[in-house]
């Protein structure tokens, strides 16, 4: 009887672990991939090329970068919004700006991945990114 009990719970463990990770094989990711770092002409400041990739229904929440972010769509769709500002989708071929320390956040709205082509004029040893909490505001 010991013995079947502990089958089961060691059945029953195994089956959560597999649940949870499924789960979160199911999460779709999004993620920078840093291209091109180099100095600007402003000491202090540097520029960096990154590319976003959104997997389908991605998102990435809340958030700031302490200088411009410059971007343009390389391939599929995104809904961008800024705070204070109506959601806008841009598609492949468009591109966008915005100032530094502007409140905004995107979700993947193409049925396929997302590719952006970012870059960012920082100060140097900033991070690129700063997620915006509650308190934060």
């Amino acid at each position: 009887m010991k013995n079947a009990r502990g089958k089961i719970a060691a059945a029953a463990i195994a089956a959560a672990v597999f649940w949870v990770g499924a789960l979160v094989a199911q999460q779709p990711s999004f993620k920078r991939v840093e291209l091109q770092r180099i100095d600007t002409s402003t000491p202090g400041w540097e520029a960096v090329l990154m590319r976003a990739d959104f997997d389908p229904k991605a998102e990435v929440g809340k958030h700031t970068h302490p200088g411009n972010e410059v971007a343009y769509i390389l391939e599929g769709a995104l809904e961008l919004s800024v705070e204070g500002k109506a959601p806008r989708t841009l598609k492949q071929g468009e591109s966008f700006s915005l100032p530094a320390n502007t409140v905004h956040w995107a979700k993947n709205v193409a049925s396929g991945n997302t590719k952006v082509l970012v870059t960012y004029i920082v100060e140097k040893g900033k991070p690129i990114a700063t997620p915006v909490t509650t308190a934060m505001k």
